[in-house]
């Protein structure tokens, strides 16, 4: 049996704490149910682009790692990767937080 919390319990409790501390949350994408891969757009302010994602490590284990940052003032970059991962994996979930500091909310 997978100890992992389902898709929608994670990405319904990120929403919550990020909202809660005053900070904007949004469901972008729905994936699977439950267990969906889910991709985490962060931002401060509308800048400052990350694309976080959970990678399996040799140890077994999954951890959140960035897989891509905005380089220019253009948002298009990171919309083409989203577009191209959903593409991929027809069970992703992609969520956006703009809050100041968000990497805390997913390293929770």
């Amino acid at each position: 049996m997978d100890d992992r919390l389902p898709a929608h319990l994670e990405v319904a409790g990120l929403v919550r704490r990020v909202n809660a501390e005053g900070g904007f949350a949004v469901v972008l994408r729905k994936g699977e149910h439950d267990a969906g891969t889910i991709l985490v757009v962060t931002m401060e302010n509308g800048g400052n682009l990350r694309v976080f994602e959970r990678m399996p490590t040799l140890q077994g284990s999954r951890k959140w790692t960035a897989v891509k940052s905005q380089d220019t003032d253009s948002k298009e970059q990171i919309d083409d990767y989203l577009e191209r991962r959903s593409h991929q994996d027809g069970d992703l979930w992609i969520i956006e937080l703009d809050i100041p500091q968000a990497e805390r909310f997913i390293a929770a």
